[in-house]
């Protein structure tokens, strides 16, 4: 899977906000807190979910279930808004 490229990312005082830049139904803007723009970078390069646990992993300090959930929770809303190619 890998961010669809109609998405760019735009970082505003250390705030990342994920923008559509065309042809999609979504047409707002979200914000991602920091483990929600990691996994966001990541996404702009081929990868799949257990490759985003694994890092995740790596870069905080928290229960792989907690991040593998907070991965979930991630594809799950940008899945939602159309932003992924899979």
């Amino acid at each position: 899977m890998k961010l669809k490229p109609n998405f760019i990312t735009q970082d505003i005082d250390g705030t990342q906000f994920l923008i559509p830049i065309g042809g999609e139904a979504f047409n707002g803007i979200v914000r991602s807190n920091e483990p929600a723009a990691f996994i966001v970078d990541l996404l702009k390069e081929e990868t799949n979910e257990n490759a985003l646990v694994d890092a995740m992993c790596a870069e905080y300090d928290a229960p792989r279930e907690v991040l593998a959930a907070d991965v979930a929770a991630v594809l799950e809303k940008l899945s939602s808004i159309g932003a992924l190619e899979e």
